[in-house]
């Protein structure tokens, strides 16, 4: 014996009432940034590196403002922290007091602090605009050479290939020597940053040129490349409407792993003698300076050291966490 019909039909009436009554969610849909930036929400040690990115590009920016509250003229000379019998800071741990946060330099007495916070400026400076000036002629060349392919992608290979042969730190060492103390408008220091920032860039560039030729060489044989062609769009339309939005991800996340590499580079060059002019401050310029007193004053080595250390680590974590956001299969 069934059950009574009428009753099943009143259940199913009453539920269909009572979900009517509910408010109504509109669904809202998600760009690929957006699961992007839940991703790298969810990578803590992403997120730390880019704080301390954050922090160091807020330091750059306001350095004469974080150096006038809190330390002296980077390139004011305090004889009377020097103990004049050794050429050493007075007291222990480099000079290190209320006065001067990171001690002072032995022989000369410049603070340290104020210092690390200029070669700050100096080592993002060069490392931001000669990855921006490697990443731009990098995509140029780089989707042209994907996308024409022939003789065109056998050039621009080859070029590419002859570049990265090329002993890039020698060149620089041999330009950087004859160069002249006023070009392009800049003199002193500013004429070394301008060679450090066109040189490395220039060079930088076939890295960043090979990842975009062999992500344009999968790109343009997608169905969307098809139907715009099959619409009569031109090549210009394709590649800058079409392909290079599809290419913002990998050279965004390369970007982010160029920068500690460019810093690494502007501090060897200093290192060297062959980056900023003194008394510009920069990291590498004061780890030369440190060698010749590391065992009187170990801190003057540690903290320009340490400095180097923090900030390419910072960008090695936080491109690493771009990259697993952007592209989750391609990391695993």
């Amino acid at each position: 014996m069934t059950a009574p019909l009428h009753d099943t039909d009143a259940a199913q009436t009453a539920a269909v009432d009572l979900a009517a009554d509910l408010p109504v969610k509109a669904i809202e849909g998600r760009s690929p940034w957006r699961i992007a930036w839940i991703r790298l929400r969810r990578d803590k040690f992403a997120l730390a590196g880019g704080t301390v990115v954050v922090l160091l590009i807020l330091v750059a920016l306001f350095a004469p403002l974080i150096v006038g509250a809190l330390g002296h003229p980077p390139n004011e000379f305090h004889e009377d922290q020097i103990d004049p019998l050794f050429s050493t800071p007075k007291g222990s741990w480099g000079g290190i007091n209320s006065d001067f946060l990171f001690g002072v330099e032995p022989t000369n007495g410049r603070d340290v602090f104020s210092r690390i916070v200029y070669g700050a400026r100096v080592s993002l400076l060069v490392a931001f605009l000669s990855a921006v000036v490697a990443v731009v002629i990098g995509t140029v060349f780089g989707i042209v050479a994907g996308f024409f392919g022939g003789w065109v992608d056998a050039v621009i290979s080859r070029v590419m290939d002859l570049l990265l042969a090329f002993p890039q730190l020698l060149f620089i060492i041999a330009l950087v020597s004859v160069v002249p103390d006023s070009l392009w408008g800049l003199t002193g220091s500013g004429v070394r940053m301008g060679v450090l920032i066109a040189v490395i860039g220039f060079f930088g560039w076939p890295y960043i040129g090979r990842i975009v030729r062999g992500q344009t060489l999968s790109l343009r044989e997608r169905e969307y490349v098809e139907a715009a062609r099959s619409l009569g769009a031109g090549r210009g339309y394709i590649l800058f409407r079409e392909l290079l939005p599809n290419l913002v991800a990998p050279i965004t996340v390369y970007t982010t792993l160029m920068i500690p590499t460019n810093v690494l580079t502007e501090a060897a060059l200093s290192f060297l003698g062959t980056g900023v002019k003194p008394p510009t401050a920069s990291w590498g310029e004061m780890l030369a300076r440190a060698v010749d007193h590391y065992e009187a004053d170990p801190i003057f080595m540690i903290i320009p050291g340490l400095a180097i250390f923090v900030t390419v680590l910072a960008f090695n974590l936080f491109g690493d966490g771009v990259r697993d956001a952007l592209d989750p299969k391609g990391s695993r």
